[in-house]
């Protein structure tokens, strides 16, 4: 039954010779992966048997059936890659939930290194302010993004949204995965970090704060592995360190925002996460809200929840206000 949940709740659509029942055990066995495409389920389509979980492998976008042991470890060596939902480019609804502060803000295309250009989002007012690096998820820099990074400016931040892909853009699950494969991911550090650079020396910020979903929320945690002036950690359900030797290196505040459902990051590795911080002495506040999954505070996206989103922006609005004004 669980299986059939599965099914159903992704909306898909098998023959019924694609799968045999087994009374015995109650589990409903389904082909693999590329049987199933051979006998016309298109490849986002297809299911795993009970007891197996669906990812796609990272090289050339399969789909895949494995145990689900193996999903976290294969995710973490750059095997397989999460199943993300679909993604609608015009359907965003950010001011739905995402409220504006009380600056108003101006926005630029600035060149933080070179050949490399983000977007710049800053109140109008002549003030100092805390910068913070935005990080896209695996879609690339979009209009949703940009959308943000104002969103957050109107709340008295200097926010720079990184560029990982050198432009480019993903619409579909397929164009991300080959943009997200087709880049060398030691450069984005380097990458991070010229953006911290230009932060301080064009805008003069007093205190440094990083935040990212999905593979921008990877990217913001490796960011605070990597650069010693950051003063707030925000991780949207990105991929996970929890080896204690590789999180000494952080001295400030984390904020961990995560998904029950999701197989990627299981709760279990998220409250290793936490423990290794707590051993460590690092100040977190780590969140795992219940019944939602993998990008579920993207408004774009089909796992959109709103008023689990809201709450955390809320909690990450907190969060930067005490860690990034108030030190």
């Amino acid at each position: 039954m669980k299986n059939l949940l599965l099914v159903c709740f992704l909306g898909l659509s098998l023959a019924f010779s694609s799968f045999t029942y087994n009374s015995a055990s109650a589990i409903a066995y389904f082909p693999p992966p590329l049987k199933q495409i051979q006998q016309g389920v298109n490849p986002a389509n297809v299911t795993c048997t009970e007891g197996l979980e669906l990812v796609l492998k990272f090289s050339t976008g399969e789909p895949a059936c494995i145990k689900p042991s193996s999903v976290e470890k294969l995710i973490q060596r750059g095997w397989a890659i999460h199943i993300l939902p679909d993604y609608q480019k015009n359907e965003n609804n950010n001011s739905a939930v995402f409220e504006t502060g009380i600056f108003e803000v101006d926005t630029a295309v600035v060149q933080y290194l070179e050949n490399t250009n983000g977007f710049l989002a800053k109140p109008t007012a002549d003030e100092k302010f805390p910068a913070i690096i935005m990080i896209h998820e695996w879609w690339g820099l979009n209009d949703n993004i940009k959308e943000m990074a104002q969103k957050l400016a109107s709340h008295g931040y200097v926010v720079l949204a990184v560029d990982l892909y050198d432009g480019q853009i993903g619409t579909t699950p397929e164009e991300a995965r080959q943009l997200i494969g087709s880049f060398d991911r030691t450069e984005w550090i380097s990458n991070m970090n010229s953006a911290a650079a230009y932060l301080d020396e064009q805008h003069n910020t007093a205190s440094l704060g990083s935040i990212g979903w999905c593979m921008g929320g990877a990217q913001s945690l490796q960011l605070a592995l990597n650069n010693s002036d950051v003063d707030a950690t925000v991780i949207y359900y990105g991929s996970l360190v929890t080896e204690p030797e590789d999180l000494s290196s952080i001295q400030w505040p984390v904020l961990g925002i995560f998904a029950e459902l999701d197989q990627g990051i299981p709760p279990s590795q998220v409250h290793e996460f936490e423990s290794a911080l707590n051993d460590l002495g690092i100040s977190n506040d780590i969140h795992i809200y219940l019944g939602v999954d993998h990008a579920f505070a993207n408004p774009s996206g089909d796992r959109y929840a709103p008023e689990e989103t809201a709450d955390a922006w809320q909690k990450t609005l907190e969060f930067f206000e005490v860690n990034l004004k108030q030190n």
